[in-house]
Protein backbone atom coordinates (compact mmCIF):
# COMPACT_ATOMS: atom_id res chain seq x y z
CA UNK A 1 0.00 0.00 0.00
CA UNK A 2 1.12 3.24 -0.78
CA UNK A 3 0.06 7.25 0.24
CA UNK A 4 0.83 10.20 -0.89
CA UNK A 5 0.33 13.49 1.45
CA UNK A 6 0.07 16.87 0.07
CA UNK A 7 0.06 20.29 2.72
CA UNK A 8 -1.51 22.84 1.05
CA UNK A 9 -3.00 25.75 1.96
CA UNK A 10 -5.67 27.62 0.08
CA UNK A 11 -6.95 31.58 0.66
CA UNK A 12 -10.86 32.11 0.43
CA UNK A 13 -11.87 31.24 -3.34
CA UNK A 14 -8.70 29.85 -4.40
CA UNK A 15 -8.22 26.73 -6.55
CA UNK A 16 -5.23 24.43 -6.64
CA UNK A 17 -5.27 21.30 -9.04
CA UNK A 18 -2.95 18.28 -7.86
CA UNK A 19 -2.09 15.53 -10.32
CA UNK A 20 -1.21 11.89 -9.91
CA UNK A 21 0.91 10.18 -12.08
CA UNK A 22 1.15 6.37 -11.96
CA UNK A 23 2.32 4.27 -14.45
CA UNK A 24 4.75 1.23 -15.79
CA UNK A 25 7.84 1.49 -17.81
CA UNK A 26 10.08 -1.22 -19.21
CA UNK A 27 13.41 -0.19 -20.11
CA UNK A 28 15.88 -2.94 -22.29
CA UNK A 29 17.66 -5.55 -20.10
CA UNK A 30 20.65 -3.39 -21.49
CA UNK A 31 19.84 -0.36 -20.36
CA UNK A 32 17.79 -0.99 -16.75
CA UNK A 33 20.62 0.65 -14.78
CA UNK A 34 22.39 4.55 -15.17
CA UNK A 35 25.19 4.28 -15.20
CA UNK A 36 25.51 0.62 -16.57
CA UNK A 37 26.45 -2.12 -13.76
CA UNK A 38 25.57 0.25 -10.87
CA UNK A 39 22.28 -0.51 -8.92
CA UNK A 40 20.71 2.65 -9.91
CA UNK A 41 17.58 2.23 -11.77
CA UNK A 42 17.69 4.04 -15.33
CA UNK A 43 14.91 6.70 -15.40
CA UNK A 44 16.21 8.84 -18.31
CA UNK A 45 13.72 7.13 -20.78
CA UNK A 46 10.72 8.02 -18.25
CA UNK A 47 11.69 11.62 -17.10
CA UNK A 48 10.03 12.57 -20.49
CA UNK A 49 6.53 11.65 -20.22
CA UNK A 50 6.73 12.88 -16.02
CA UNK A 51 7.72 16.14 -17.59
CA UNK A 52 4.80 16.26 -19.94
CA UNK A 53 1.95 15.63 -17.40
CA UNK A 54 3.18 18.09 -15.45
CA UNK A 55 1.49 20.20 -17.77
CA UNK A 56 -2.18 20.78 -17.33
CA UNK A 57 -3.32 20.93 -20.67
CA UNK A 58 -1.53 17.39 -21.37
CA UNK A 59 -3.58 16.20 -17.86
CA UNK A 60 -6.64 17.07 -19.55
CA UNK A 61 -6.37 15.96 -22.96
CA UNK A 62 -4.84 12.42 -21.52
CA UNK A 63 -8.40 12.13 -19.26
CA UNK A 64 -10.39 13.38 -22.38
CA UNK A 65 -8.82 10.65 -24.64
CA UNK A 66 -9.25 8.26 -21.84
CA UNK A 67 -13.18 8.99 -21.49
CA UNK A 68 -12.91 8.29 -25.46
CA UNK A 69 -12.16 5.67 -25.24
CA UNK A 70 -14.34 4.15 -22.65
CA UNK A 71 -16.77 5.97 -24.75
CA UNK A 72 -16.11 3.54 -27.79
CA UNK A 73 -15.75 0.22 -25.88
CA UNK A 74 -18.76 0.64 -23.67
CA UNK A 75 -20.97 1.42 -27.32
CA UNK A 76 -20.94 -1.56 -28.18
CA UNK A 77 -24.38 -2.06 -26.17
CA UNK A 78 -26.64 0.96 -24.76
CA UNK A 79 -29.82 0.02 -23.49
CA UNK A 80 -32.95 1.88 -21.76
CA UNK A 81 -35.05 -0.72 -20.01
CA UNK A 82 -36.57 1.82 -17.20
CA UNK A 83 -34.97 -0.22 -14.74
CA UNK A 84 -31.97 1.76 -13.03
CA UNK A 85 -30.09 -0.97 -11.58
CA UNK A 86 -29.99 -3.07 -15.29
CA UNK A 87 -28.77 0.15 -17.33
CA UNK A 88 -26.22 0.96 -15.27
CA UNK A 89 -24.53 -2.51 -15.09
CA UNK A 90 -25.39 -3.29 -18.75
CA UNK A 91 -24.32 0.03 -19.96
CA UNK A 92 -21.17 0.64 -17.62
CA UNK A 93 -20.22 -1.81 -14.72
CA UNK A 94 -20.80 -5.46 -16.44
CA UNK A 95 -18.81 -4.27 -19.40
CA UNK A 96 -15.84 -3.00 -17.74
CA UNK A 97 -15.43 -5.62 -14.76
CA UNK A 98 -15.29 -7.79 -18.26
CA UNK A 99 -12.67 -6.36 -19.95
CA UNK A 100 -10.68 -6.63 -16.61
CA UNK A 101 -11.32 -10.37 -15.95
CA UNK A 102 -10.53 -10.09 -19.82
CA UNK A 103 -6.83 -8.47 -18.72
CA UNK A 104 -6.03 -10.56 -15.50
CA UNK A 105 -8.32 -13.69 -16.16
CA UNK A 106 -7.72 -15.01 -12.23
CA UNK A 107 -3.89 -14.52 -12.33
CA UNK A 108 -3.83 -11.67 -10.38
CA UNK A 109 -6.18 -12.83 -7.65
CA UNK A 110 -4.29 -13.79 -3.98
CA UNK A 111 -7.78 -14.70 -2.82
CA UNK A 112 -7.62 -18.76 -2.68
CA UNK A 113 -3.31 -19.05 -3.16
CA UNK A 114 -1.51 -16.02 -1.43
CA UNK A 115 0.80 -16.96 -4.11
CA UNK A 116 0.58 -15.69 -7.99
CA UNK A 117 -1.37 -17.62 -10.36
CA UNK A 118 -1.78 -18.13 -14.31
CA UNK A 119 -4.25 -17.58 -16.95
CA UNK A 120 -6.51 -19.95 -16.18
CA UNK A 121 -7.92 -21.94 -19.85
CA UNK A 122 -11.08 -22.45 -18.65
CA UNK A 123 -11.56 -19.17 -16.70
CA UNK A 124 -10.39 -17.14 -20.17
CA UNK A 125 -12.60 -19.15 -22.29
CA UNK A 126 -15.52 -18.41 -20.35
CA UNK A 127 -14.21 -14.80 -20.03
CA UNK A 128 -14.24 -14.92 -23.59
CA UNK A 129 -18.06 -15.32 -23.96
CA UNK A 130 -18.55 -11.61 -22.50
CA UNK A 131 -15.75 -10.09 -24.12
CA UNK A 132 -15.92 -10.85 -27.73
CA UNK A 133 -17.96 -7.80 -28.91
CA UNK A 134 -15.74 -5.81 -27.02
CA UNK A 135 -12.63 -5.70 -28.78
CA UNK A 136 -12.98 -8.57 -31.56
CA UNK A 137 -9.33 -8.51 -32.65
CA UNK A 138 -7.98 -9.28 -28.83
CA UNK A 139 -10.46 -11.89 -28.26
CA UNK A 140 -9.22 -13.28 -31.55
CA UNK A 141 -5.69 -13.66 -30.24
CA UNK A 142 -6.69 -14.50 -27.06
CA UNK A 143 -8.44 -17.66 -28.56
CA UNK A 144 -5.33 -19.09 -30.77
CA UNK A 145 -2.88 -18.31 -27.73
CA UNK A 146 -5.47 -20.35 -25.47
CA UNK A 147 -5.69 -23.06 -28.16
CA UNK A 148 -1.63 -23.17 -28.53
CA UNK A 149 -1.32 -24.53 -25.08
CA UNK A 150 -3.64 -26.93 -25.86
CA UNK A 151 -2.04 -30.93 -25.75
CA UNK A 152 -2.02 -33.09 -28.69
CA UNK A 153 -4.27 -35.63 -26.84
CA UNK A 154 -6.89 -32.28 -26.66
CA UNK A 155 -6.00 -32.52 -23.23
CA UNK A 156 -5.28 -28.87 -21.35
CA UNK A 157 -3.21 -27.15 -19.19
CA UNK A 158 -5.13 -25.84 -16.55
CA UNK A 159 -3.50 -22.84 -16.18
CA UNK A 160 -0.68 -21.06 -18.29
CA UNK A 161 1.64 -18.37 -17.75
CA UNK A 162 0.75 -15.20 -19.73
CA UNK A 163 4.44 -14.15 -20.72
CA UNK A 164 5.66 -17.71 -21.88
CA UNK A 165 2.02 -19.11 -22.82
CA UNK A 166 3.59 -22.04 -21.01
CA UNK A 167 1.21 -24.35 -19.39
CA UNK A 168 1.37 -24.60 -15.80
CA UNK A 169 2.61 -28.09 -14.81
CA UNK A 170 2.39 -27.34 -10.96
CA UNK A 171 -1.16 -27.31 -11.73
CA UNK A 172 -1.22 -29.81 -14.68
CA UNK A 173 -3.84 -31.23 -16.37
CA UNK A 174 -7.11 -33.66 -16.26
CA UNK A 175 -9.48 -30.78 -15.41
CA UNK A 176 -11.88 -32.76 -18.12
CA UNK A 177 -14.47 -30.19 -18.73
CA UNK A 178 -10.96 -27.66 -19.90
CA UNK A 179 -11.12 -28.57 -23.30
CA UNK A 180 -14.43 -28.21 -24.24
CA UNK A 181 -14.74 -24.70 -23.23
CA UNK A 182 -12.59 -24.20 -26.51
CA UNK A 183 -15.31 -24.80 -28.62
CA UNK A 184 -17.92 -22.72 -26.95
CA UNK A 185 -15.70 -19.13 -27.28
CA UNK A 186 -14.61 -20.03 -30.64
CA UNK A 187 -17.93 -20.66 -31.71
CA UNK A 188 -19.69 -17.14 -29.95
CA UNK A 189 -15.97 -15.05 -31.72
CA UNK A 190 -17.47 -16.57 -34.72
CA UNK A 191 -20.89 -15.53 -34.59
CA UNK A 192 -19.59 -12.17 -33.25
CA UNK A 193 -17.33 -11.19 -35.93
CA UNK A 194 -18.06 -13.41 -38.85
CA UNK A 195 -14.47 -14.12 -39.36
CA UNK A 196 -14.67 -17.48 -40.41
CA UNK A 197 -10.99 -17.77 -41.32
CA UNK A 198 -9.85 -18.29 -37.68
CA UNK A 199 -10.96 -21.63 -37.76
CA UNK A 200 -7.96 -22.39 -40.91
CA UNK A 201 -5.54 -20.82 -38.87
CA UNK A 202 -2.69 -23.30 -37.50
CA UNK A 203 -2.25 -23.22 -34.04
CA UNK A 204 0.85 -25.37 -32.26
CA UNK A 205 0.33 -27.69 -29.58
CA UNK A 206 2.39 -27.21 -26.32
CA UNK A 207 3.58 -24.53 -28.29
CA UNK A 208 5.60 -26.66 -30.49
CA UNK A 209 5.57 -25.01 -34.16
CA UNK A 210 6.15 -28.42 -35.68
CA UNK A 211 2.90 -30.00 -34.20
CA UNK A 212 0.59 -27.23 -35.62
CA UNK A 213 -3.09 -27.85 -37.07
CA UNK A 214 -6.22 -25.35 -38.02
CA UNK A 215 -7.68 -24.48 -35.23
CA UNK A 216 -11.23 -26.24 -36.32
CA UNK A 217 -8.63 -29.37 -35.79
CA UNK A 218 -7.71 -28.52 -32.18
CA UNK A 219 -11.57 -28.13 -31.18
CA UNK A 220 -12.53 -31.47 -33.01
CA UNK A 221 -9.48 -32.73 -30.29
CA UNK A 222 -11.81 -30.94 -27.78
CA UNK A 223 -14.53 -33.34 -28.43
CA UNK A 224 -13.08 -36.39 -29.02
CA UNK A 225 -10.85 -35.86 -25.66
CA UNK A 226 -14.14 -36.06 -24.03
CA UNK A 227 -15.50 -39.46 -26.78
CA UNK A 228 -12.00 -41.40 -25.65
CA UNK A 229 -12.95 -40.67 -21.79
CA UNK A 230 -16.41 -42.67 -20.78
CA UNK A 231 -17.47 -43.97 -17.59
CA UNK A 232 -19.23 -47.06 -16.72
CA UNK A 233 -22.73 -45.10 -17.29
CA UNK A 234 -21.75 -43.56 -20.78
CA UNK A 235 -20.96 -40.12 -18.98
CA UNK A 236 -17.46 -38.25 -19.65
CA UNK A 237 -15.10 -38.90 -16.47
CA UNK A 238 -14.26 -36.44 -14.79
CA UNK A 239 -10.71 -36.33 -14.05
CA UNK A 240 -8.88 -34.07 -11.74
CA UNK A 241 -12.81 -32.10 -11.54
CA UNK A 242 -14.81 -30.45 -13.57
CA UNK A 243 -16.05 -26.91 -13.92
CA UNK A 244 -16.32 -26.74 -9.72
CA UNK A 245 -12.56 -27.62 -9.05
CA UNK A 246 -12.99 -28.30 -5.52
CA UNK A 247 -15.02 -31.40 -6.52
CA UNK A 248 -12.89 -34.06 -6.54
CA UNK A 249 -13.71 -37.61 -6.56
CA UNK A 250 -10.70 -39.32 -7.61
CA UNK A 251 -8.10 -37.49 -5.31
CA UNK A 252 -9.00 -39.55 -2.03
CA UNK A 253 -6.46 -37.01 0.15
CA UNK A 254 -6.16 -37.48 3.85
CA UNK A 255 -3.13 -35.10 4.59
CA UNK A 256 -3.52 -31.67 6.19
CA UNK A 257 -3.10 -29.13 3.55
CA UNK A 258 -2.07 -30.75 0.66
CA UNK A 259 -3.31 -29.23 -2.23
CA UNK A 260 -6.33 -30.90 -3.99
CA UNK A 261 -5.37 -29.56 -7.33
CA UNK A 262 -1.52 -31.06 -7.37
CA UNK A 263 -1.81 -34.72 -5.32
CA UNK A 264 -1.73 -37.07 -7.28
CA UNK A 265 -5.01 -39.03 -8.09
CA UNK A 266 -6.40 -42.15 -8.46
CA UNK A 267 -6.92 -44.02 -12.35
CA UNK A 268 -9.77 -42.76 -12.49
CA UNK A 269 -12.14 -44.86 -14.66
CA UNK A 270 -15.35 -44.78 -12.68
CA UNK A 271 -16.15 -41.27 -11.42
CA UNK A 272 -18.53 -39.27 -14.04
CA UNK A 273 -19.77 -35.83 -14.68
CA UNK A 274 -22.81 -35.39 -15.59
CA UNK A 275 -22.11 -31.24 -15.87
CA UNK A 276 -19.51 -32.49 -18.24
CA UNK A 277 -22.23 -34.37 -20.44
CA UNK A 278 -24.28 -31.18 -20.56
CA UNK A 279 -21.11 -29.26 -21.56
CA UNK A 280 -20.69 -31.71 -24.20
CA UNK A 281 -24.08 -31.58 -25.77
CA UNK A 282 -23.91 -28.23 -25.89
CA UNK A 283 -20.37 -27.75 -27.23
CA UNK A 284 -21.10 -30.61 -29.82
CA UNK A 285 -23.76 -28.87 -31.21
CA UNK A 286 -21.94 -25.41 -31.31
CA UNK A 287 -19.41 -27.58 -33.43
CA UNK A 288 -21.78 -28.82 -35.68
CA UNK A 289 -22.78 -25.70 -37.28
CA UNK A 290 -19.65 -23.93 -37.50
CA UNK A 291 -18.34 -27.43 -39.43
CA UNK A 292 -21.89 -27.25 -41.55
CA UNK A 293 -21.40 -23.43 -42.61
CA UNK A 294 -17.58 -24.30 -42.94
CA UNK A 295 -18.15 -27.07 -45.60
CA UNK A 296 -17.71 -29.88 -43.38
CA UNK A 297 -21.47 -31.56 -43.61
CA UNK A 298 -20.43 -34.79 -42.31
CA UNK A 299 -18.52 -33.55 -39.24
CA UNK A 300 -21.38 -31.63 -38.68
CA UNK A 301 -23.79 -34.79 -39.06
CA UNK A 302 -21.22 -36.76 -36.73
CA UNK A 303 -21.40 -34.12 -33.95
CA UNK A 304 -24.98 -33.72 -33.60
CA UNK A 305 -25.28 -37.68 -33.52
CA UNK A 306 -22.58 -37.25 -30.61
CA UNK A 307 -24.64 -34.78 -29.03
CA UNK A 308 -27.99 -36.93 -29.57
CA UNK A 309 -26.51 -40.09 -28.09
CA UNK A 310 -25.47 -38.06 -24.84
CA UNK A 311 -28.55 -36.38 -23.77
CA UNK A 312 -29.78 -40.01 -24.18
CA UNK A 313 -27.54 -41.02 -21.80
CA UNK A 314 -27.77 -37.72 -19.65
CA UNK A 315 -31.58 -38.38 -19.23
CA UNK A 316 -30.94 -42.42 -18.98
CA UNK A 317 -28.40 -41.87 -16.14
CA UNK A 318 -28.16 -38.07 -14.80
CA UNK A 319 -32.17 -37.74 -13.96
CA UNK A 320 -32.64 -38.40 -10.32
CA UNK A 321 -36.50 -38.14 -10.64
CA UNK A 322 -37.03 -33.98 -10.09
CA UNK A 323 -33.76 -32.67 -11.16
CA UNK A 324 -30.29 -33.81 -12.83
CA UNK A 325 -28.00 -35.38 -10.68
CA UNK A 326 -24.38 -33.56 -10.58
CA UNK A 327 -22.22 -36.85 -10.81
CA UNK A 328 -21.21 -40.54 -9.71
CA UNK A 329 -18.24 -41.00 -7.32
CA UNK A 330 -15.15 -43.15 -7.55
CA UNK A 331 -17.48 -46.16 -6.00
CA UNK A 332 -20.10 -45.64 -8.93
CA UNK A 333 -22.36 -44.15 -6.57
CA UNK A 334 -24.78 -40.59 -7.43
CA UNK A 335 -23.99 -37.11 -6.12
CA UNK A 336 -26.09 -34.86 -6.02
CA UNK A 337 -29.51 -37.02 -5.64
CA UNK A 338 -32.00 -37.82 -2.97
CA UNK A 339 -29.85 -40.59 -2.33
CA UNK A 340 -27.47 -38.36 -0.89
CA UNK A 341 -27.57 -37.71 2.94
CA UNK A 342 -25.87 -34.13 2.11
CA UNK A 343 -25.50 -32.61 -1.58
CA UNK A 344 -28.46 -33.91 -2.88
CA UNK A 345 -28.69 -30.98 -5.54
CA UNK A 346 -26.47 -29.52 -7.31
CA UNK A 347 -27.30 -26.13 -9.45
CA UNK A 348 -24.76 -26.37 -12.15
CA UNK A 349 -26.25 -29.44 -14.06
CA UNK A 350 -30.05 -27.92 -13.81
CA UNK A 351 -28.23 -24.38 -15.77
CA UNK A 352 -26.00 -26.54 -17.95
CA UNK A 353 -28.58 -29.10 -19.22
CA UNK A 354 -31.15 -26.45 -20.17
CA UNK A 355 -28.74 -23.93 -21.89
CA UNK A 356 -27.81 -26.71 -24.08
CA UNK A 357 -31.62 -28.15 -24.87
CA UNK A 358 -32.22 -30.54 -22.50
CA UNK A 359 -35.20 -31.16 -20.72
CA UNK A 360 -36.32 -28.04 -22.63
CA UNK A 361 -39.51 -29.53 -23.81
CA UNK A 362 -40.31 -33.46 -21.85
CA UNK A 363 -41.29 -31.46 -18.79
CA UNK A 364 -37.94 -32.23 -16.81
CA UNK A 365 -36.80 -28.50 -17.02
CA UNK A 366 -39.95 -27.44 -15.45
CA UNK A 367 -38.92 -29.72 -13.09
CA UNK A 368 -35.44 -29.15 -12.80
CA UNK A 369 -36.20 -25.15 -11.94
CA UNK A 370 -38.76 -25.85 -10.18
CA UNK A 371 -36.72 -27.71 -7.81
CA UNK A 372 -33.75 -24.99 -8.09
CA UNK A 373 -36.45 -22.47 -6.84
CA UNK A 374 -37.64 -24.26 -3.86
CA UNK A 375 -34.66 -25.49 -2.67
CA UNK A 376 -31.57 -23.56 -3.77
CA UNK A 377 -33.13 -19.90 -4.21
CA UNK A 378 -32.49 -17.44 -2.03
CA UNK A 379 -33.05 -13.60 -0.98
CA UNK A 380 -28.92 -13.47 -1.76
CA UNK A 381 -28.89 -15.91 -4.55
CA UNK A 382 -28.87 -19.63 -5.55
CA UNK A 383 -26.94 -21.96 -3.64
CA UNK A 384 -24.41 -24.11 -5.54
CA UNK A 385 -25.95 -27.20 -3.34
CA UNK A 386 -27.77 -28.29 -0.49
CA UNK A 387 -28.24 -29.51 1.94
CA UNK A 388 -24.41 -28.08 2.50
CA UNK A 389 -21.30 -30.52 3.39
CA UNK A 390 -21.01 -30.24 7.45
CA UNK A 391 -17.95 -32.75 7.49
CA UNK A 392 -15.05 -33.77 5.61
CA UNK A 393 -16.26 -36.77 2.85
CA UNK A 394 -12.77 -38.51 1.33
CA UNK A 395 -14.68 -39.46 -1.50
CA UNK A 396 -15.64 -35.48 -2.63
CA UNK A 397 -12.53 -34.27 -1.93
CA UNK A 398 -12.23 -29.92 -1.49
CA UNK A 399 -16.02 -29.16 -1.51
CA UNK A 400 -16.60 -30.38 1.71
CA UNK A 401 -13.43 -29.22 3.55
CA UNK A 402 -15.12 -25.29 3.64
CA UNK A 403 -17.60 -24.60 6.26
CA UNK A 404 -21.25 -24.93 5.17
CA UNK A 405 -22.50 -21.48 3.50
CA UNK A 406 -19.14 -20.63 2.43
CA UNK A 407 -17.10 -21.17 -0.82
CA UNK A 408 -17.74 -24.22 -2.99
CA UNK A 409 -19.68 -25.70 0.13
CA UNK A 410 -23.37 -24.26 -0.57
CA UNK A 411 -22.74 -20.64 -1.01
CA UNK A 412 -24.20 -18.10 -3.71
CA UNK A 413 -21.33 -19.27 -6.03
CA UNK A 414 -22.15 -16.15 -8.20
CA UNK A 415 -20.56 -17.84 -11.42
CA UNK A 416 -23.19 -20.19 -12.10
CA UNK A 417 -26.11 -18.22 -11.33
CA UNK A 418 -26.11 -16.58 -14.80
CA UNK A 419 -26.47 -20.25 -15.91
CA UNK A 420 -30.31 -20.60 -14.49
CA UNK A 421 -31.23 -17.00 -15.48
CA UNK A 422 -30.52 -18.39 -19.42
CA UNK A 423 -32.41 -21.54 -18.48
CA UNK A 424 -35.10 -19.54 -17.25
CA UNK A 425 -35.37 -17.61 -20.36
CA UNK A 426 -34.77 -20.45 -22.82
CA UNK A 427 -38.21 -21.76 -21.10
CA UNK A 428 -39.63 -18.55 -21.08
CA UNK A 429 -39.53 -17.54 -17.69
CA UNK A 430 -38.75 -13.80 -17.89
CA UNK A 431 -40.14 -12.82 -14.50
CA UNK A 432 -37.84 -15.02 -12.49
CA UNK A 433 -34.81 -14.52 -15.22
CA UNK A 434 -34.75 -11.36 -14.12
CA UNK A 435 -35.44 -11.53 -10.29
CA UNK A 436 -32.57 -13.97 -10.21
CA UNK A 437 -30.60 -11.36 -11.98
CA UNK A 438 -31.66 -8.38 -9.59
CA UNK A 439 -31.08 -10.65 -6.29
CA UNK A 440 -26.89 -10.80 -7.20
CA UNK A 441 -26.88 -7.93 -9.07
CA UNK A 442 -24.24 -5.09 -6.83
CA UNK A 443 -26.16 -1.99 -7.67
CA UNK A 444 -29.16 -3.62 -6.24
CA UNK A 445 -27.45 -4.78 -3.33
CA UNK A 446 -26.05 -1.55 -2.70
CA UNK A 447 -28.82 -0.86 -0.46
CA UNK A 448 -27.98 -4.13 1.66
CA UNK A 449 -24.27 -2.84 1.63
CA UNK A 450 -23.68 -3.21 5.07
CA UNK A 451 -24.91 -7.13 4.78
CA UNK A 452 -23.50 -7.03 1.47
CA UNK A 453 -20.15 -5.66 2.05
CA UNK A 454 -18.60 -5.15 -1.37
CA UNK A 455 -18.55 -2.99 -4.45
CA UNK A 456 -21.87 -2.12 -5.35
CA UNK A 457 -20.48 -1.80 -8.97
CA UNK A 458 -18.98 -5.04 -9.39
CA UNK A 459 -19.44 -8.90 -9.31
CA UNK A 460 -18.34 -11.07 -6.58
CA UNK A 461 -17.52 -14.65 -6.95
CA UNK A 462 -19.57 -15.72 -3.61
CA UNK A 463 -21.89 -15.22 -1.35
CA UNK A 464 -22.07 -16.49 2.00
CA UNK A 465 -24.90 -19.11 1.93
CA UNK A 466 -27.63 -19.49 4.02
CA UNK A 467 -26.16 -22.37 6.38
CA UNK A 468 -23.51 -18.87 7.13
CA UNK A 469 -23.75 -17.26 9.86
CA UNK A 470 -23.43 -13.65 7.91
CA UNK A 471 -25.40 -14.67 5.00
CA UNK A 472 -25.60 -12.68 1.97
CA UNK A 473 -21.81 -10.98 2.80
CA UNK A 474 -20.04 -11.65 0.13
CA UNK A 475 -16.47 -12.36 -0.92
CA UNK A 476 -14.05 -12.03 -3.57
CA UNK A 477 -15.15 -9.36 -6.01
CA UNK A 478 -13.54 -7.83 -9.41
CA UNK A 479 -11.60 -11.49 -11.00
CA UNK A 480 -14.69 -13.88 -11.33
CA UNK A 481 -16.05 -15.64 -14.15
CA UNK A 482 -19.86 -14.14 -12.59
CA UNK A 483 -18.69 -10.73 -14.66
CA UNK A 484 -19.03 -12.22 -18.12
CA UNK A 485 -21.65 -14.41 -17.65
CA UNK A 486 -24.19 -12.36 -16.08
CA UNK A 487 -23.51 -10.28 -19.43
CA UNK A 488 -24.59 -13.00 -21.74
CA UNK A 489 -27.36 -13.74 -19.75
CA UNK A 490 -29.03 -10.04 -19.53
CA UNK A 491 -27.66 -9.09 -22.61
CA UNK A 492 -28.40 -12.33 -25.10
CA UNK A 493 -31.05 -13.85 -23.18
CA UNK A 494 -33.27 -11.77 -20.95
CA UNK A 495 -32.96 -8.72 -23.48
CA UNK A 496 -32.61 -11.44 -26.12
CA UNK A 497 -30.41 -9.49 -28.65
CA UNK A 498 -27.82 -12.44 -29.65
CA UNK A 499 -25.60 -12.83 -32.37
CA UNK A 500 -25.87 -15.64 -34.38
CA UNK A 501 -23.99 -16.67 -37.62
CA UNK A 502 -26.67 -15.21 -39.45
CA UNK A 503 -27.56 -12.28 -38.28
CA UNK A 504 -28.83 -10.46 -34.86
CA UNK A 505 -31.32 -12.31 -33.09
CA UNK A 506 -34.44 -10.67 -31.40
CA UNK A 507 -35.75 -12.84 -28.31
CA UNK A 508 -36.24 -11.00 -25.75
CA UNK A 509 -37.25 -12.65 -22.37
CA UNK A 510 -38.42 -9.57 -20.30
CA UNK A 511 -40.57 -8.67 -17.19
CA UNK A 512 -44.35 -8.32 -18.09
CA UNK A 513 -44.25 -5.27 -16.51
CA UNK A 514 -41.78 -3.66 -18.91
CA UNK A 515 -43.45 -2.09 -21.27
CA UNK A 516 -40.58 -2.52 -23.69
CA UNK A 517 -37.17 -1.46 -23.82
CA UNK A 518 -34.36 0.29 -26.61
CA UNK A 519 -31.26 -0.71 -27.42
CA UNK A 520 -28.03 0.10 -29.92
CA UNK A 521 -26.21 -2.57 -30.41
CA UNK A 522 -22.81 -2.89 -32.91
CA UNK A 523 -22.56 -5.83 -34.73
CA UNK A 524 -20.09 -6.45 -37.99
CA UNK A 525 -19.89 -3.08 -38.89
CA UNK A 526 -23.77 -2.15 -38.62
CA UNK A 527 -25.26 -0.04 -35.57
CA UNK A 528 -28.48 -1.34 -34.86
CA UNK A 529 -31.02 0.84 -33.44
CA UNK A 530 -32.90 -1.45 -31.62
CA UNK A 531 -37.15 -0.80 -30.27
CA UNK A 532 -39.09 -3.50 -28.45
CA UNK A 533 -42.56 -2.56 -27.16
CA UNK A 534 -44.72 -4.72 -24.78
CA UNK A 535 -48.22 -3.34 -25.01
CA UNK A 536 -49.65 -6.78 -23.42
CA UNK A 537 -47.29 -7.26 -20.66
CA UNK A 538 -45.43 -10.40 -22.22
CA UNK A 539 -42.35 -12.09 -20.86
CA UNK A 540 -41.68 -13.34 -24.79
CA UNK A 541 -42.93 -13.83 -28.35
CA UNK A 542 -41.93 -11.36 -31.00
CA UNK A 543 -44.65 -11.70 -33.17
CA UNK A 544 -43.65 -8.50 -35.69
CA UNK A 545 -40.26 -7.28 -36.53
CA UNK A 546 -39.44 -4.67 -38.62
CA UNK A 547 -36.19 -3.80 -40.16
CA UNK A 548 -35.66 -0.14 -41.49
CA UNK A 549 -39.56 -0.10 -42.41
CA UNK A 550 -39.60 -3.67 -43.83
CA UNK A 551 -41.41 -6.63 -41.87
CA UNK A 552 -39.21 -9.78 -41.40
CA UNK A 553 -40.81 -13.00 -40.82
CA UNK A 554 -39.29 -14.66 -37.67
CA UNK A 555 -37.44 -12.83 -35.15
CA UNK A 556 -34.06 -12.81 -36.81
CA UNK A 557 -32.55 -9.78 -37.98
CA UNK A 558 -30.48 -10.65 -41.22
CA UNK A 559 -27.07 -9.48 -42.41
CA UNK A 560 -27.50 -6.88 -44.78
CA UNK A 561 -26.15 -6.99 -48.07
CA UNK A 562 -24.16 -4.26 -47.57
CA UNK A 563 -22.83 -1.15 -45.48
CA UNK A 564 -25.97 0.79 -44.16
CA UNK A 565 -24.16 2.52 -41.35
CA UNK A 566 -27.49 2.51 -38.84
CA UNK A 567 -30.32 -0.07 -39.16
CA UNK A 568 -33.64 1.06 -37.64
CA UNK A 569 -35.11 -2.43 -35.95
CA UNK A 570 -38.92 -2.46 -34.63
CA UNK A 571 -40.01 -5.66 -32.33
CA UNK A 572 -43.79 -6.02 -30.87
CA UNK A 573 -44.53 -8.86 -28.70
CA UNK A 574 -48.15 -10.44 -28.77
CA UNK A 575 -49.16 -13.68 -27.95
Amino acid sequence: MGSHHIVLTLQPGETRQVAFLLGYHENPPEEKFDPPHSQRINKRTVLPIIERYLNPQQISDALQNLRAYWDGLLSTLQVRTGDEHTDRMVNIWNPYQVMVTFNLSRSASYFESCIGRGIGFRDSNQDLLGFVSLVPERARQRLLDLAATQQESGAAYHQYQPLTRRGNNDIGSGFNDDPLWLVLSTSAYVKETGDWSILDEPVPYDLRPETATSLYEHLQRSLRYTLERLGPHGLPLIGRADWNDCLNLNCFSDTPGESFQTTTNREGRVAESVVIAALFVLAAQELAALAERHGRPDDACAYREHAARMEATILQSGWDGQWFRRAYDALGRPVGSRECSEGQIFIEPQGLALMAGIGLTDGRGEQALAAVAARLATPHGILLQQPAYTRYYLHLGEISSYPPGYKENASVFCHTNPWIMIAEARLGHGERAHDYYLRINPSVREELSDLHRCEPYVYAQTIAGRDAPNHGEAKNSWLTGTAAWNYVAITQWILGIRPEHDGLRLDPCIPRSWAGFTAVRRFRGQTYRIVVRNPHGLCRGVRSLCVDGREVAGNLIPLPSGARGTIEVEALLEG
